[in-house]
């Protein structure tokens, strides 16, 4: 029984690894890379404002489902997508839009991670992984909150790593959620003034990212009231 649940399980993770490969394969195969460019999307603006306004619902459906492919698949062009999403759907609705996709291929992209490396992991580096899963049993929320909103970490890594935590499903996803709502809110609302764009280095100037890293010391509060406080209370980890 034991070895035909191994075998199941085994089959599951390669089908999983060959869906990733063929995804991620396909993607640069095609060159749809070029399509996700800051010029690129200035030079269709009239095009896909056009299609939008005639086909809403089936535009807004298909951004949230290749968003979402993009995310779990940790493709680049998230950054493309999210300005197309504040020219197409509008500031708010724009980023309650990215805030979906890109929250639902999180999650993807976590299961994935827990599923095919967490019991690997484990084994060969469990030891290592002590501190990082210690600082995740005690402020699990806060602590994925920082990084989300801090963008020195890349969106693809922090994925990665939670799911080679222990920290809840309900945690990670809500912290996410969280987390990405100010960044999602940046830029697309610099995708409906995309003319004025000349650079992507235009968006995250200092004052955004000083904005950012205010919101990630406000999420530090909790855990320095814990730490100066002594009390080491466990927040959205499996036991």
């Amino acid at each position: 029984m034991t070895s035909f649940s191994y075998s199941k399980s085994l089959v599951g993770k390669v089908v999983l690894l060959l869906f990733v490969a063929t995804g991620i394969g396909v993607f640069f195969y095609f060159g749809l890379q070029q399509y996700l460019t800051l010029e690129s999307l200035k030079g269709h603006r009239n095009q896909l404002l056009a299609y939008t306004e005639a086909h809403y619902t089936a535009v807004a459906l298909l951004f949230v489902c290749l968003y979402c492919i993009q995310t779990a698949l940790s493709l680049p062009g998230a950054t493309i997508l999210t300005l197309g999403a504040g020219l197409l759907f509008g500031s708010v609705l724009g980023a309650f839009f990215v805030n979906i996709a890109a929250t639902s291929g999180a999650t993807l992209a976590f299961f994935a991670a827990r599923y095919l490396l967490h019991d690997w992991v484990e084994q060969k580096f469990g030891h290592r992984l002590g501190p990082l899963q210690r600082g995740f049993s005690k402020n699990a929320f806060n602590y994925l909150l920082i990084l989300r909103l801090v963008p020195l970490f890349p969106f693809f890594l922090v994925n990665m790593v939670s799911g080679l935590t222990r920290i809840r499903l309900t945690t990670y996803v809500f912290a996410t959620a969280i987390g990405i709502l100010p960044a999602s809110f940046v830029y697309t609302n610099a995708g409906r003034q995309l003319g004025m764009i000349d650079s992507l280095s235009e968006i995250a100037s200092p004052r955004v990212l000083g904005a950012f890293a205010l919101l990630a010391l406000l999420a530090l509060l909790p855990i320095a009231y814990r730490k100066f406080t002594g009390r080491e209370l466990e927040d959205g980890v499996k036991q």
